[in-house]
């Protein structure tokens, strides 16, 4: 088992293998994906992008070569999250005109293994309760950000406010979770020593688990329009 565990750390868990396997664009495609595609919103995009931005120091030497960085912080950075948050804006504009080409589609169609019909009634009472301002809180919330620009779509909001929104709530989510990331693993390493690129499985975990519980108890009552 230790043996195992060595060989996952050495693999996985090491950034010249996220490197090596496109590990920076295809955290890219995810965070398109989990917020464009309906098929995506399994995807753990949170902690991904806390992960990013604990890797970013990496991905930065990988896109602009050794010695263009620094291990404090450097304007490479940006440029990345920024990359990676353009990757939302675009997820959450084709999400959108999916949802106006195919909304009554949408109701009507059987639920199979990647769709679930319940996941887009809540999203529709969420952002009727929360208004169009959902689109920048529905970032924060797994499941909710896959199908509120879907529901955008179909209830036709304002193409010009649901771009605002669209990207500002695309730079706050991924802004704050990269920079948490990168921040966390600064300081974790200044005070005690530890370097958080041993920990990343579990991170990802518990980031995973305190963003999906509370949607996951609200999916298991039944929304009030399937009702």
């Amino acid at each position: 088992m230790q043996e195992l565990w060595h060989s996952i750390h050495d693999t996985v868990l090491s950034p010249e293998w996220w490197i090596a396997f496109g590990g920076f664009w295809m955290i890219v495609f995810i965070i398109f994906a989990e917020t464009g595609l309906f098929v995506g919103f399994f995807l753990p995009g949170d902690s991904l992008l806390f992960v990013a931005g604990i890797l970013v120091h990496d991905f930065a030497n990988y896109l602009f070569g050794p010695g263009h960085t620094a291990e404090g912080f450097h304007y490479h950075y940006i440029i990345i999250m920024v990359i990676i948050s353009l990757a939302g804006v675009l997820g959450n504009f084709v999400g959108y005109w999916f949802g106006r080409k195919s909304g009554p589609f949408l109701y009507s169609r059987k639920d199979t293994f990647f769709w679930k019909k319940k996941h887009l009634l809540t999203a529709q009472e969420y952002y009727e309760q929360k208004g169009t301002f959902t689109i920048v809180l529905a970032r924060f919330v797994p499941i909710i950000r896959t199908f509120a620009p879907i529901v955008a779509g179909i209830v036709k909001m304002d193409y010009k406010k649901f771009t605002i929104y669209n990207i500002v709530g695309s730079f706050i989510w991924v802004f704050s979770f990269m920079l948490g990331g990168r921040l966390l693993r600064q300081v974790v390493l200044a005070k005690f020593g530890v370097d958080l690129m041993e920990y990343l499985t579990l991170i990802a975990v518990f980031i995973i688990l305190i963003t999906t519980l509370p949607v996951l108890f609200k999916f298991l009552k039944p929304s009030k329009k399937e009702a």
